[in-house]
């Protein structure tokens, strides 16, 4: 995928965890594209990690991966921001 593909998927998946798990973030949207880049990041290689798939292009499997990760670097960046 192209990096403009990853901003808008990682964009997407950013916002979805945020709005899943709410709370005071102080982050704009730069922090939420990045928050969604890194987590698709962290998704993908812990998902390929456990053999549970891979991400590999956009189709609602790599989704849920990104998704579930951008949830775990939120969880992180919470709890190192205390």
């Amino acid at each position: 995928m192209g990096i403009l593909s990853w901003i808008i998927f990682g964009l997407i998946a950013g916002i979805l965890a945020k709005w899943i798990m709410p709370g005071k973030d102080g982050g704009g949207l730069i922090i939420t594209v990045l928050l969604g880049i890194v987590g698709a990041v962290v998704g993908g290689y812990i998902s390929t990690f456990f053999g549970f798939g891979r991400v590999d292009g956009f189709n609602l499997g790599s989704f849920c991966v990104a998704v579930i990760g951008a949830l775990v670097v939120l969880l992180v960046y919470r709890k190192i921001r205390e």
